[in-house]
């Protein structure tokens, strides 16, 4: 059956840690002037708080990571059938207008070959920190355009392309998105980046930790060897060590990151599936080539 107006459900996954902004959040979403098919809330690793009406629950009894919930959540929404775009976002962000939903139907409806559209994140000034624009020159964050990947706390994915790649990729645990960017442009999807959809989230410090800076490495390794055509792999990991050395000030973030590294190399995330080298040619066009 052909839908003619895309059906928008929203997702949110949570660990039970952010209360008041979760029902904030979820208040927001039922405020939208054009209201979402289906909301799912997944309580990765906890229970859930009680939830409005019509929202459904899921409590898993283990925390699956990013990728993990969010595929559960992916899951769920298609088992209801009426979902043709998910939304996916941050349980502690905040939907400042109320045309999000309507905007992102409309986005779908005028392109059906759109794959993921990323939300512009903004702290409670309006500010948009140079990190959470998905582009290479980030001076901009007004700017709107075809990009190589997406903001993980707020987007929106198309539920076909969801299922030609085959959703998130489990074993990352977190720091998914350039993984699934990379699959959606290799099968023809596109992704925009759309300022005017602003999720509203706390600000946030650059600062990192050992977790971060060991799977973050380990990701990287794991993305070129899974993806990356062969003379493209050893580019890819050099870039990304010599960046890496430059950029890090911690001694024990240094530590970690070549501990993550070398479990990337050591270890396996699945069968490995190159893209073609006319994706890379097109997402050299669009200002990310991928070997950074």
């Amino acid at each position: 059956m052909v839908v003619a107006r895309p059906r928008v459900g929203v997702a949110v996954l949570t660990m039970g840690d952010r209360m008041p902004e979760l029902p904030a959040l979820l208040d927001s979403v039922a405020k939208q002037d054009e209201p979402a098919v289906r909301v799912v809330v997944v309580g990765n690793g906890t229970a859930l708080p009680g939830l409005p009406e019509g929202v459904c629950g899921v409590e898993l009894a283990e925390n699956l990571g990013v990728s993990g919930g969010r595929n559960v959540a992916w899951r769920r929404l298609r088992d209801f059938g009426d979902v043709d775009v998910l939304v996916d976002l941050d349980d502690d962000g905040l939907l400042i207008e109320a045309d999000v939903v309507r905007r992102i139907a409309d986005l779908y409806e005028a392109d059906r070959r759109l794959g993921i559209v990323s939300f512009r994140i903004a702290d409670e000034t309006g500010h948009t920190q140079r990190r959470h624009v998905p582009r290479l020159r980030a001076d901009d964050p007004m700017r709107r355009g075809l990009v190589t990947t997406f903001l993980g706390g707020g987007h929106a994915l198309s539920m076909p392309m969801l299922e030609e790649t085959g959703g998130w990729p489990d074993a990352f645990f977190m720091h998914e998105e350039t993984d699934l960017a990379w699959r959606a442009i290799d099968r023809g999807w596109d992704i925009l980046y759309e300022p005017a959809l602003v999720l509203q989230h706390p600000k946030t410090s650059p600062a990192r930790h050992a977790v971060y800076y060991r799977m973050t490495a380990r990701n990287r390794v794991w993305l070129a060897k899974q993806h990356l055509p062969a003379p493209l792999v050893p580019v890819y990991l050099g870039v990304w060590i010599a960046l890496t050395v430059a950029r890090t000030r911690s001694a024990a973030g240094l530590r970690a990151w070549f501990a993550g590294f070398a479990e990337g190399v050591r270890t396996s995330c699945g069968p490995r599936r190159p893209i073609r080298w006319r994706s890379v040619w097109r997402l050299t066009r669009l200002g990310r080539p991928p070997t950074i």
